[in-house]
């Protein structure tokens, strides 16, 4: 299959390398210079849709767009995300030729704060912030889109290049037990493993559901990791009060029952392989 990554940041890479050479992955971004040698670089800016119409006029059966904005600001976001999903739907209206699946990453802000109760994807996204209120709008317009779509939600991302978790353990930072502050994690090279299995089951003519939350298989309260992690690094910790306004626990379960094994089932394997690279 001919597979364009838009965006094409760290997950975008790390999901072409589990689909090379078995496919043709292609990086869209506005400096792809760097990009692996295996993924043929196109450049591009996710909000032009005058743009998108023509790189997707070369046809393609797979989009995968994984966005990062360049600052947590409520412009940043609505120029990345809501910009994206926007330029996105109106170059695919008006292409003829329509990619056959687009895979939109996400994230579980959408839902909001349920108060430590479990969320899967039928829960209601009743989100305060302003990123959680522009992905669900993003989200809306990909819902929109006249192709196949299946958008993807990822709880908080760890992994090499994001330790900032690690970096506060080393500082001795610590959280109450009480009250529980529940942390929702995936390690970046599931959020890649999933995204592959995704796009596979689709190339073998399997169902996708058009929504996945994507976590891994151990919600864990900050106050219990964070101790485990300082274990292991033996560091003292001083527990530190933070308000927390999106408290929640997410379950994986349609992800799993679609045939997903994670490579990191929980937050132990996860940063045991990261600390050990470090």
């Amino acid at each position: 299959m001919k597979i364009l990554l838009a965006g094409c940041g760290d997950i975008g890479q790390r999901t072409g390398a589990r689909l090379t050479p078995s496919h043709q992955c292609f990086g869209l971004r506005r400096h792809p210079q760097n990009l692996p040698d295996t993924i043929t670089p196109i450049v591009g800016n996710m909000a032009d849709a005058k743009g998108l119409e023509k790189v997707l006029g070369v046809g393609f059966d797979v989009v995968v767009v994984t966005l990062t904005p360049d600052q947590f600001t409520e412009q940043a976001y609505r120029q990345s995300y809501l910009a994206g999903a926007t330029a996105l739907a109106t170059a695919i209206n008006r292409t003829e030729l329509k990619p056959k699946l687009v895979i939109w990453v996400s994230s579980t802000s959408v839902y909001g704060n349920n108060k430590g109760d479990w969320v899967d994807e039928a829960s209601p996204t009743q989100p305060t912030s302003f990123s959680g209120k522009l992905l669900l709008e993003a989200e809306q317009q990909i819902q929109c889109l006249p192709c196949a779509h299946s958008i993807v939600r990822f709880s908080g991302i760890y992994g090499p290049g994001r330790t900032r978790m690690l970096n506060q353990i080393k500082a001795g930072v610590g959280r109450p037990a009480e009250p529980q502050q529940w942390s929702n994690r995936i390690h970046s090279e599931d959020c890649a493993g999933v995204l592959a299995h995704l796009i596979r089951r689709f190339g073998d003519n399997r169902l996708i559901e058009p929504l996945y939350l994507a976590t891994d298989c151990a919600p864990v309260t900050q106050h219990r990791m964070r101790n485990w992690l300082a274990a292991q690094m033996q560091i003292q910790l001083t527990d530190e009060i933070v308000e927390q306004k999106s408290i929640r626990r997410c379950s994986n379960q349609r992800l799993l029952d679609s045939g997903y094994e994670f490579i990191f089932p929980s937050y132990k394997e996860g940063y045991t392989a990261l600390m050990a690279d470090q």
